[in-house]
């Protein structure tokens, strides 16, 4: 049986989660989607992924604030999932400013759907 990676979507967005889910599909992975950072906490109490793309920019909670909240959790397969930054305000951040925040990666929007399956793939496959 193959092994299919599970990718957690934060995004706000209907058009990006569509656009990206069915890149990654593509691919084989299986996709879950939430449109805010309180959602995605809900969804890692109770399931476990091998990576989140996460928007910055979400109403409720941002990626920002969700990401350290998930670099805080008890559980450390948990705590340690690899989080890829998707944002169109990647002017106003610095790479050190997302690792300071716990995020692994990030991807600008408009998203590149070859960048984003070639960073998706970098993380996931380590």
């Amino acid at each position: 049986m193959s092994d299919i990676k599970k990718v957690l979507v934060a995004e706000d967005s209907s058009v990006i989660i569509n656009l990206t889910r069915n890149v990654l599909m593509f691919e084989n992975f299986h996709i879950t989607s939430v449109k805010n950072g309180k959602q995605v906490l809900a969804k890692l109490e109770k399931e476990d992924f091998d990576l989140i793309l996460m928007d910055i920019n979400m109403p409720q909670m941002d990626g920002i604030e969700c990401t350290k909240a998930i670099r805080a959790l008890p559980d450390k397969s948990k705590a340690n999932v690899p989080i890829v930054a998707i944002t169109g305000n990647y002017k106003n951040y610095t790479l050190d400013d997302f690792k300071q925040a716990g995020l692994n990666d990030y991807v600008q929007k408009p998203l590149d759907y070859d960048h984003l399956l070639a960073t998706v793939k970098k993380h996931i496959s380590k």
